[in-house]
């Protein structure tokens, strides 16, 4: 495998818009109404958008903030401010259908997803960009913290934001590669007090606006919600060097790997770890420490910003969002699937996670992490 061709100096966007047409991606936040103030300022012809996930019977505690009614209502009041169009785009249906039945389908299997990897992918670069072209747009352009790169070829690149705090290439591993010329990212070379200085510079309504952190569909815990929708059964956990029934559950959907706290069991004073979930046999198993570390880890359904050919034989694997990139060597990579050798273990490496690939700053791609292909003891 060959490294990818350097990349020149990074450009957010076209020098300037040439009135080139754009839609913009409006959530109501303070990121996406700076966006399409510094687009329409750049001489772009500024479409606003807004994409409605939120049902009829919406209920309380979800779709707060950043994809509610009123953040409709904020955004389309600062489209008004900026002077550019808005409209509201009804995505409800996909939204079910693409992010919370695949959510709850992945919780009954014993993965832990990441509906967010899910939306930014099906719903608003694929379906957004195809809205794009139906309105004549050249291009789609998000409030993201991503910097968006021309190579020494031409070829446009995704590398992380430039506030490290803020940096969300993590979610946008799945972008389709055609799409990456077509999406623009204002924000991407700009620090989040910045942002807010220039949103407060324009007069803008969302200036200082709080952060939404929470997933827009789940009220409260999301153990409480995986309970509401999938029914739960009863079963045994089980040590994995022993086989030996150590306590009970109520589903297999209501843990995690790594976790240690809340688990139950008969001798409460060991500490022990969910190392494993079989939802086949009902099992949840524990164990030590060591025995939830990760020698590498092999992932599905991968997408690739670059040619397979082109990646390189060892490269930086983020497993979680906030945590830190570790070093890995690349075992085996092809279009639909990779793996990896860490060069330390790691713990805790979740089934259903996004594994986000990066050459230092630049993002290659990535896949959903599957299960180890282990062992277990003989039921005792």
């Amino acid at each position: 495998m060959s490294a990818p061709a350097p990349a020149t100096a990074p450009a957010v966007s076209p020098a300037t818009g040439r009135g080139e047409r754009v839609l913009c991606a409006m959530s109501g936040g303070v990121d996406s109404s700076v966006t399409a103030s510094l687009l329409k300022e750049q001489g772009f012809e500024v479409i606003g958008a807004m994409m409605r996930f939120w049902p009829d019977d919406k209920r309380v505690d979800t779709f707060d903030t950043c994809c509610s009614p009123d953040a409709a209502y904020e955004a389309r009041r600062v489209a008004e401010q900026v002077g550019v169009p808005f409209y509201l785009l009804d995505y409800r249906e996909q939204f079910q259908r693409h992010i919370v039945g695949p959510f709850l389908d992945e919780y009954a299997h014993g993965r832990t997803p990441n509906p967010c990897v899910n939306c930014n992918t099906k719903v608003k670069f694929d379906e957004l960009v195809k809205k794009a072209k139906m309105l004549g747009c050249r291009y789609v352009a998000t409030g993201h913290y991503v910097k968006r790169v021309v190579n020494a070829a031409g070829g446009v690149e995704f590398w992380r934001g430039d506030d490290p705090r803020k940096d969300q290439t993590y979610f946008l591993w799945g972008t389709p590669r055609d799409a990456l010329p077509y999406i623009l990212f204002p924000v991407g070379e700009l620090e989040k007090p910045r942002v807010r200085e220039i949103a407060a510079e324009r007069g803008l309504l969302t200036a200082h606006k709080p952060e939404s952190q929470n997933i827009c569909f789940v009220p409260g815990r999301v153990q409480d919600f995986v309970a509401e929708h999938l029914p739960q059964a009863s079963g045994a956990i089980r040590e994995i060097s022993t086989g030996e029934r150590v306590g009970d559950h109520l589903g297999t959907q209501f843990y995690t790997l790594g976790q240690k706290k809340g688990l139950g069991l008969y001798q409460s004073h060991r500490v022990r770890h969910v190392v494993h979930l079989d939802p086949a046999t009902n099992t949840v198993w524990v164990g030590d420490y060591d025995d939830c570390l990760w020698t590498g880890l092999r992932a599905s359904r991968a997408n690739w910003l670059l040619d397979v050919t082109d990646v390189p034989a060892e490269l930086d694997v983020q497993v979680r969002y906030r945590s830190t990139p570790v070093r890995a060597r690349v075992v085996h990579a092809d279009a639909e699937s990779f793996e990896l050798a860490f060069v330390e273990p790691q713990f805790a490496v979740a089934p259903g996670q996004s594994a986000v690939l990066y050459d230092g700053p630049r993002l290659l791609g990535g896949g959903l992490i599957d299960d180890h292909a282990r062992e277990l003891p003989p039921i005792a």
